[in-house]
């Protein structure tokens, strides 16, 4: 008890942080204490140009007033209802939100508060589903390669990035993972999607064949891979993956907890690809990062199967303390309501072209291998430096940082997803950061 009530406010060593070199970071902290639209404001005072959209998940840009306004006035008037057998009204007003703007034939919501989550919940929803149809078999669960479905052990089991799975042990059994589309050897600097590899998807039915489609619950995908670098589907992939799993009764599961709410231009990646999943996963933009909350959007077909039996039982024995928060709720309707009023779920749309043509003016910059980018996402892979594999992006992050400009990294590949918010003048002021940061000693 005395070193804690002797501990100073500002002492570092108690909070772990999360994906982050703590003994480095502590030894040279990097704080921020406020924000505002497309920029941090730093301890020291310097403001700093967003260009990750915080975590993937601030986009509509910071400290926005219908969002800060609508949790101030939630927080005083309920602050927690009950999700189990109780409700509040805008738990409801906010699920028919999202099904206003979720692709056609989504027409059910799960409360979540996480991407993670939301992740957990539809694998589950997925055995759940074939078991109450009749086919308790479909137990194996497919994901792919490089793949990042969140931290929770469904999540990593379905994932595909290895530093995030080789600490855990075997993690869930019964599960199988597509090979990934990056094809550098022949799709570098591809501006949209890719050419060639689309008809890696038929690896699906090799998969299939192995362990019989009798045996698959679903399959999971995110339309744009993000954490693993932006790797962006090649022509006609997301679609034949649709076909294979419609042929054989395996539900589709887009992972959209970063493109969805506007990222590519359209409300969500599945409107853009012009693909129809059986679920989409979502969290991050739903609340602009302000609170933690996910959704899990489900069918007509899925919801129903569980419709069935005497009306007093639960049918389906899931979900969370916090499922539906009422502040979180607020903060979602404050979001949605700001994504309405400045259009800003199809501004990516508007955007695309100048952020693709900026991004891609880096080209011949030193160490840069590949660039890609759709909708307002971009990626430039990075040379690593040899024996040192990350050092090269990870100093590019930190000088960045230190010249005004928040990107984040992944690997050798720095990953770029500002706020839809951004400007043109914006645009210009972070690629020509990041020529400088890249043009250096790094």
């Amino acid at each position: 008890m005395s070193n804690r009530l002797n501990a100073t406010p500002n002492d570092l060593s108690a909070f772990w942080m999360p994906f982050t070199a703590n003994r480095q970071y502590k030894k040279e902290p990097r704080m921020f204490v406020k924000a505002k639209d497309m920029h941090y404001t730093t301890h020291d005072g310097r403001q700093v140009l967003d260009g990750t959209a915080g975590l993937w998940c601030v986009n509509a840009g910071h400290c926005r007033p219908l969002i800060t306004e609508a949790i101030r006035e939630q927080a005083g008037e309920l602050d927690y209802a009950p999700a189990f057998q109780l409700g509040h009204p805008k738990a409801f007003e906010l699920a028919n939100r999202l099904i206003d703007i979720a692709p056609d034939g989504m027409e059910h919501v799960l409360y979540t508060n996480s991407g993670s989550e939301s992740v957990e919940t539809a694998l589950k929803v997925a055995l759940a589903y074939h078991k109450v149809k009749g086919q308790g078999s479909r137990t194996r669960l497919i994901g792919r390669e490089r793949g990042y479905h969140g931290v929770n052990f469904g999540g990593i089991s379905v994932g595909g990035i290895v530093s995030n799975r080789k600490m855990f042990g075997t993690l869930l059994s019964g599960v199988d993972h597509m090979p990934h589309t990056h094809l550098p050897e022949k799709n570098a600097f591809t501006k949209g999607e890719p050419e060639h590899g689309g008809d890696i998807a038929t690896e699906l039915e090799r998969i299939v064949t192995l362990h019989d489609a009798s045996t698959i619950a679903a399959v999971i995908v995110e339309p744009v891979a993000g954490s693993t670098g932006v790797l962006i589907p090649p022509k006609g992939y997301l679609q034949k993956l649709r076909e294979i799993c419609t042929k054989h009764g395996i539900l589709l599961i887009f992972d959209e907890v970063i493109t969805g709410y506007g990222r590519l231009g359209t409300p969500f990646a599945a409107q853009y690809f012009d693909v129809k999943p059986d679920m989409i996963v979502t969290a991050k933009g739903l609340t602009n990062g302000v609170i933690p909350m996910g959704a899990v959007f489900v069918t007509a077909e899925i919801h129903d199967a569980f419709m069935s039996g005497p009306e007093h039982m639960i049918e389906f024995f899931h979900g969370y303390t916090y499922s539906g928060n009422p502040i979180a709720c607020a903060a979602a309707l404050g979001t949605l309501d700001t994504y309405r009023d400045e259009g800003l779920l199809t501004r990516g749309a508007e955007l695309a072209s100048y952020w693709g043509d900026a991004l891609h003016s880096l080209r011949d910059c030193p160490h840069v291998i590949d660039i890609r980018n759709i909708g307002l996402i971009g990626a430039i892979e990075l040379a690593p430096i040899a024996g040192e594999p990350t050092k090269r992006a990870f100093s590019a992050f930190l000088k960045a940082y230190e010249s005004g400009y928040l990107i984040r990294t992944t690997g050798d590949i720095i990953a770029l997803s500002p706020p839809l918010i951004i400007s043109k003048a914006e645009i210009d002021e972070l690629i020509d950061g990041i020529r400088k940061v890249l043009e250096s000693n790094i």
